[in-house]
């Protein structure tokens, strides 16, 4: 289903519809072993095969690791607003190969970005067309907004060859958001599944591909349904194209 429509200049809103050693250091020691021994439990409890140095909590203390991960060009899993997705740094070729190669995507079928912020979308598309607040309104959120990449794009040449548009995620999480701002650029980011399967709410959905990441990061059960985020084209100025009904829209 794609649905089309209008905004006028000066409105800033899509149709309704749209918007949804020592002491110390022994207790330190014994106080982050209760800690993590606590989550090992619960995920035990809940029938899933923790691996050790590979599966870690979607919390803050992760966020410095993860960023770490990425700027040496690994893939890491992580949570969303709306699924679980494999994230890379954008401008990392090689990185951005890999998810490629992990999911056994076609290179034809582009990926979108993340960024940390809505003021940081400019940096990476064209924007100046929008109305005012548009995007604002929309984000965060689980939307993708496709826009022109534009000749002062910071984004590599090599991402998404052939394509002169770029869809781009600020989703409603603060732990991707966290890294996202930390990495200092833009994230690649898709979903954590084998082209063309199911996609995933929780990370035993995709345990098979946990070998392929640097970490995966649990943020728990998602729930979205497997709904992913909505896309819609505000490419053109003065227009709105939706591509893809999700969570907003299913």
């Amino acid at each position: 289903m794609m649905i089309q429509g209008r905004f006028l200049l000066n409105t800033p809103f899509l149709p309704n519809f749209f918007f949804r050693g020592s002491l110390k250091q022994n207790q330190r020691i014994r106080r982050r072993f209760s800690k993590n021994m606590a989550w090992s439990m619960e995920r035990c409890d809940l029938g899933l095969d923790v691996k050790i140095g590979v599966v870690h909590p979607a919390t803050d203390a992760y966020a410095v690791e993860a960023v770490q991960a990425l700027k040496a060009g690994k893939v890491i899993a992580v949570p969303t607003d709306t699924l679980y997705g494999f994230a890379c740094d954008a401008c990392l070729l090689e990185a951005v190969n890999r998810i490629y190669e992990i999911k056994g995507r076609k290179h034809t079928s582009p990926l979108a970005i993340c960024v940390s912020d809505v003021s940081d979308i400019d940096r990476f598309a064209l924007t100046d067309h929008l109305p005012h607040g548009l995007l604002d309104s929309l984000l965060p959120g689980p939307v993708t907004v496709v826009l022109k990449r534009g000749e002062s794009s910071a984004l590599e040449r090599s991402l998404n060859p052939g394509f002169d548009s770029i869809g781009v995620r600020v989703p409603d999480c603060n732990f991707i958001r966290l890294i996202a701002r930390g990495s200092g650029t833009a994230l690649a980011l898709t979903s954590a599944n084998p082209s063309g399967q199911p996609s995933s709410v929780c990370i035993k959905d995709f345990e098979k591909l946990w070998e392929h990441c640097a970490s995966v990061y649990d943020g728990g059960t998602l729930p979205s349904g497997r709904a992913g985020s909505t896309v819609v084209d505000l490419s053109t100025p003065h227009k709105y194209k939706i591509l893809r009904p999700g969570r907003y829209l299913g």
